[in-house]
């Protein structure tokens, strides 16, 4: 039985059903397209490689070829279920019981992307088709994945082929509570240090013949982590700098080791980059080392800088039509980790708002069938309203 076009139940469900464990799509962009294109939509499949990480398959979807261009952004893959004999009903059944509907991506964010196809289907139907304007849709398979193969590549094949959107939802979970809790209006950047001390190795009865470096690595530590790089800004909350991990791997009471590293992740808001993090660092790093004696090496991996969309009239739009469906008031938040939008916000104003992202990633991830429903009618608002007044 095909599977309906304006219906996120059945939608949903037969996403749940492929096996899409990142990077695998395991069938998800084929149900997906062949919900589009019986909606209307000209769809794309492209597939990016890049060396010592997996490929991976990509959909982009359009209908309508003017402006103004709405996009809906996600994600298809999936975390691994865990252990499956630990779930209440099997990760990728989507069984439906008691008003909620089970699986691994029922919320983080198969059912989102569901609700997209349903609401882009709904609309048009309701519209009688688009009379002006563009809809789209970037679903990507490499989202919970190192995001390289991905919408990062998407975006960019867009920007070659006239495809660049105005405006664009992710429809990431973002909502702790209820449906209507928050809309994302940005995501605070993620930066990971690994910094080496080196010493000499020696003997412990000896030290006057060694350099050891574990106290250097805790004179830095506790300069990183005592001074706060910030105290929050108009949207964001302070920044963070956490420690997670150090090591000497030093199996001998006796030995004074020559090598010392710790591992460290920085969340940070609009009042840094990742490149004035670095320039910081590397000044502490280097004060203590010229106090103290021995070099260092530091290595740094940045999975996306802070991106804040102000409040206008995307998030004006979005914020209208979570209050038409749900009677909500949504915070406006800039919480939580990165998400693809890092990467959607170099190339238009994006905004995120989803499902409720309680039981993400978690066993037993579950979704209320009637917010779905919900979520779809927000979503279908949403581009009745901005066709309303982007048009005008």
């Amino acid at each position: 039985m095909p599977v309906s076009v304006n219906d996120p139940i059945s939608i949903t469900k037969a996403l749940i059903r492929c096996r899409s464990v990142t990077p695998a799509a395991s069938g998800a962009l084929d149900v997906l397209q062949e919900v589009l294109e019986r909606s209307g939509f000209r769809c794309t499949r492209m597939q990016f490689s890049e060396e010592g990480t997996a490929d991976v398959d990509n959909l982009f979807a359009r209908i309508g070829d003017g402006r103004p261009h709405f996009c809906f952004a996600g994600h298809v893959d999936v975390v691994p279920p865990g252990d499956e004999a630990a779930w209440t009903h099997p990760p990728f059944s989507a069984a439906e019981r008691d008003g909620r509907l089970w699986g691994r991506g029922a919320v983080d964010m198969k059912g989102a992307v569901a609700c997209f196809a349903a609401a882009a289907a709904q609309y048009l139907e309701e519209k009688g088709g688009l009379t002006g304007g563009s809809i789209s849709l970037l679903i990507t398979g490499d989202e919970e994945g190192p995001s390289i193969n991905g919408t990062a590549k998407v975006l960019r094949w867009m920007a070659d082929n006239g495809h660049v959107p105005d405006h664009c939802l992710v429809g990431e979970p973002t909502n702790p509570d209820a449906l209507g809790d928050a809309i994302k209006i940005g995501r605070r950047g993620s930066l990971n240090g690994v910094l080496t001390i080196i010493g000499i190795q020696g003997h412990s009865a000896y030290p006057e013949r060694a350099l050891n470096p574990i106290p250097r690595l805790v004179r830095i530590l506790d300069r990183l982590a005592s001074e706060p790089l910030d105290r929050g800004s108009k949207h964001f909350q302070p920044s963070s700098l956490e420690i997670t991990s150090v090591d000497v791997g030093n199996p001998a009471t006796n030995v004074i080791p020559a090598r010392a590293t710790a591992r460290f992740n920085i969340r940070f808001n609009d009042l840094h980059t990742a490149d004035s993090l670095r320039r910081r660092i590397e000044d502490c790093c280097a004060a203590v080392t010229a106090s103290m004696g021995g070099t260092y090496e530091l290595d740094f991996a940045s999975t996306g800088d802070c991106f804040l969309t102000e409040p206008g009239p995307l998030v004006d739009i979005v914020r209208d039509a979570v209050r038409r469906r749900t009677g909500r008031e949504p915070a406006l938040s800039t919480s939580g980790g990165t998400s693809d939008a890092r990467f959607v916000k170099d190339y238009c104003p994006v905004v995120e708002f989803g499902l409720v992202g309680r039981t993400m990633h978690q066993v037993d991830e579950n979704v209320a069938v009637a917010d779905l429903e919900k979520l779809t009618d927000i979503y279908r608002s949403v581009l009745a309203l901005y066709f309303e007044r982007m048009a005008a």
